[in-house]
């Protein structure tokens, strides 16, 4: 984030928190015990991935000098909201483990240190599209990627199979499959459902279009989630819900799972963590699925977005932000520490090296039967595209539950929600104290 941005970020948030205005980014004091040859150093993390206490005792095993202890915390806008509250009353711990959408609100809160110089050349490590999600396209470095979801396209193959279905390449190829499925083929099945409980899928599918939903100019946010990309994505979506060549019905629940066990629905457009939860909600079609890249908008195109991330950050309080970066770099680049993460956290780690090697060299059990499943998954990652987020996350999220579940229950209105979202989102904002173009 360039220091114009990152000035006017913090003048804008200042009128809400009455935070010091963020002219430097990194903490108050960098010293560092440990690097300075003074004494062994304490490093307090908070994070809510399970397992992680395991992953950091093997660092602390290995470095004695620098000790890190795990506070294991609640995830989401509970976890934002307390490092908030901790960070005005410095006393933030050193790290936390941070959603890659929660960066831009601890940012402007002045709760995250710029860790660029203690981090140099590690960007080489993630994909484009993940690492900017960390610096917001900008030289600063608020954290490191720790997990990605990159989009894929689930389906049972022997369905399609049965009913002589292609795999869709394209989302136009998608709109057909579905059409032909639900008019032709088995009129009692449909191809997937449109969730509208499921913020984070949209946001990834009309970052896979284009859409960059927050930007930042001078002292001024700029909301472009009713732009043309997200309409193309919301249109497209509310047109097949509309003729109801797909379902219309929020996933995660008792008759979403069971349509998903016993094939009522065909196919899942979800992230690479689809397989756990495959497991659960659909036990009996083990080893009946398949993935591919994701439909572009494009013939021959080839980008994905992205559902779920987080990244290891440390603050601004932190008073030994060289030590604590030594360990965000260790536990999202080091070969042991990522095969940790797999392991004991169960993540699909950013860091591409570690896609494919250690334990996600086997494919999940539950895609025993595609045995390129994380070679093919790491392919993809790489055609990430880069996400813009704001101060106001939440808002949007709440605000697109509300709007696009009243417009899918009732197959229409899609084109309405979508600027409901835009409003509640810019009103926020304007409440909040930012400045909001027009």
């Amino acid at each position: 984030m360039p220091h114009t941005m990152r000035r006017g970020l913090a003048a804008a948030t200042a009128v809400l928190l009455g935070a010091t205005a963020l002219t430097a980014c990194g903490s108050s004091d960098s010293g560092d015990g440990a690097a300075a040859g003074s004494g062994p150093v304490s490093l307090t993390y908070w994070a809510w991935a399970p397992g992680m206490d395991k992953v950091v005792a093997l660092w602390n095993a290995e470095h004695p000098d620098i000790k890190v202890t795990v506070q294991k915390q609640a995830s989401g806008d509970d976890l934002v909201t307390k490092i908030i509250t901790a960070a005005k009353a410095h006393k933030a711990p050193d790290l936390v483990q941070a959603e890659y959408q929660a960066l831009p609100t601890l940012v402007s809160n002045d709760a995250l240190a710029d860790i660029a110089p203690e981090v140099g050349g590690v960007q080489d490590e993630f994909a484009p599209g993940v690492w900017q999600q960390t610096t917001f396209g900008g030289e600063a470095v608020y954290a490191l990627p720790q997990d990605s979801g990159p989009l894929m396209f689930f389906y049972r193959q022997d369905l399609f199979t049965k009913y002589g279905l292609s795999v869709p390449t394209t989302w136009g190829e998608f709109a057909a499959t579905a059409r032909d499925l639900k008019k032709k083929k088995s009129p009692k099945q449909s191809l997937t459902t449109f969730s509208a409980n499921d913020s984070g899928l949209f946001a990834g599918l009309a970052q896979q279009a284009g859409a960059r939903w927050w930007t930042f100019e001078g002292d001024t946010w700029k909301v472009g989630i009713d732009d043309a990309a997200t309409r193309k994505v919301s249109d497209f979506w509310g047109g097949l819900v509309a003729e109801g060549a797909i379902d219309n019905q929020p996933m995660y629940t008792p008759s979403w799972n069971k349509a998903m066990n016993t094939g009522e629905q065909l196919a899942w457009v979800s992230a690479v963590w689809a397989p756990g939860t495959l497991t659960t909600a659909a036990p009996d079609t083990k080893g009946k699925w398949a993935m591919a890249p994701l439909p572009q908008w494009t013939e021959g195109g080839s980008s994905t977005g992205s559902w779920g991330g987080s990244s290891t950050a440390v603050t601004t309080d932190s008073k030994h932000k060289k030590a604590a970066a030594q360990f965000a770099t260790w536990l999202n680049t080091d070969p042991v520490a990522l095969a940790a993460l797999v392991k004991e956290s169960g993540i699909y780690p950013a860091a591409t090296a570690a896609q494919t090697s250690g334990a996600l060299a086997k494919a999940p059990d539950y895609f025993a039967d595609q045995p390129d499943f994380y070679t093919r998954a790491a392919e993809i990652a790489k055609t990430t595209a880069p996400a813009a987020w704001g101060p106001n996350v939440n808002v949007a999220y709440t605000a697109f539950k509300d709007e696009f579940g009243k417009a899918a229950k009732a197959r229409s209105g899609f084109d309405t929600a979508l600027t409901a979202v835009q409003s509640a989102t810019v009103t926020d904002l304007k409440k909040q104290g930012f400045e909001v173009a027009r």
